[in-house]
């Protein structure tokens, strides 16, 4: 059990990083990023998939390949490209409290599926985390810190967090669903074949990049920060997507849905650490009621969920394991 939640916090503490690198790469654009990181994700995983290649390419059909393609576009491009827009235009404890909801929403976007639990008994925690995302919009509107932050691109900000949850609320449902009907790939092999298309995808991205005029794809820069850009990608695509994702299902396996539904918490929480350190400073008292609030009717949800009378993975665990 201690090895278990030590797996899940250690997951938590990779999955963080996600937010702080854009803060790290603020010069360098959304579109940018996106195709840096998932390149680098793209070459790992084909590192880990050629021992298997033929095999995987054998088992491979067309409509496997349509799924990877929609699922690798939405759920890891789209979701970057507007995860890293927000953390550039607001910051990264909101952008993280508001892609923080996912555990909710995934399972609101599964409350048709076995197991399900009726909305009426999430009334309560679905309360308190509208009440935590008011804290922290009102927070972004009123901090002195941001005072240099135009309205405009406040709302901007926040429109990209929430683009950011809904896609990958999308891509959690559609995933685990296709997960379950999926019988001639294991969970690992389908992740190692998701990271080889993404790959694909964020090497194409730098064609969009080539063809735009240079002022609106990335302003120049010093061969030091290309430097820092390619290292902390590569960071991620080793820490955040395999390390990460490794340690998580490590977690899921020896520990019960009840608590590791609730360690996914700790991606939030480990993202407004690294926030706060960056930025030299406590969180402000809006910020403050907004952890509390939206960690606790997160918390409050899973449990709900998982005492449904489920058995067996989650939506949420089933996504969580191909994630990030």
């Amino acid at each position: 059990m201690q090895r278990g939640v030590a797996y899940g916090v250690l997951a938590g503490a990779l999955w963080g990083m996600v937010f702080l690198v854009p803060r790290l790469l603020a010069d360098f654009s959304p579109l940018l990023l996106s195709a840096g990181r998932y390149t680098m994700y793209g070459i790992v995983s084909l590192v880990a998939a050629l021992p298997a290649a033929r095999s995987l390419l054998r088992r491979l059909t067309r409509a496997d390949l349509i799924a990877l393609i929609k699922l690798a576009l939405i759920g890891n491009l789209l979701y970057y490209i507007l995860l890293t827009g927000a953390v550039h235009l607001v910051g990264i404890a909101p952008a993280s409290l508001i892609v923080g909801v996912l555990p909710v929403t995934v399972t609101l976007l599964g409350r048709h599926d076995r197991g399900a639990v009726p909305l009426a008994r999430l009334a309560l925690p679905l309360a308190v985390v509208v009440a935590g995302i008011a804290c922290i919009n009102v927070d972004v509107f009123t901090a002195a810190q941001a005072g240099s932050t135009g309205l405009g691109a406040k709302l901007a900000g926040l429109a990209c967090a929430t683009g950011a949850l809904a896609c990958w609320t999308w891509f959690a449902g559609e995933n685990a669903r296709y997960l379950r009907r999926l019988e001639h790939f294991s969970g690992n092999e389908w992740s190692v074949l998701w990271g080889v298309v993404t790959g694909a995808l964020g090497a194409g991205l730098w064609l969009v990049i080539a063809v735009l005029p240079s002022s609106s794809a990335q302003v120049p820069l010093a061969t030091d920060r290309w430097h820092l850009f390619w290292l902390l990608n590569l960071g991620l695509a080793i820490g955040a997507s395999w390390l990460g994702n490794g340690l998580w299902n490590a977690a899921s396996k020896r520990l019960p849905l009840t608590l590791s539904g609730q360690l996914i918490v700790f991606e939030t929480l480990f993202a407004l650490l690294y926030a706060f350190i960056y930025d030299h400073r406590l969180p402000r008292p809006l910020e403050a009621a907004a952890i509390v609030l939206l960690v606790a009717g997160v918390s409050w949800s899973v449990r709900q969920h998982a005492g449904s009378g489920s058995h067996g993975p989650s939506i949420e665990d089933k996504a969580q394991a191909q994630a990030h």
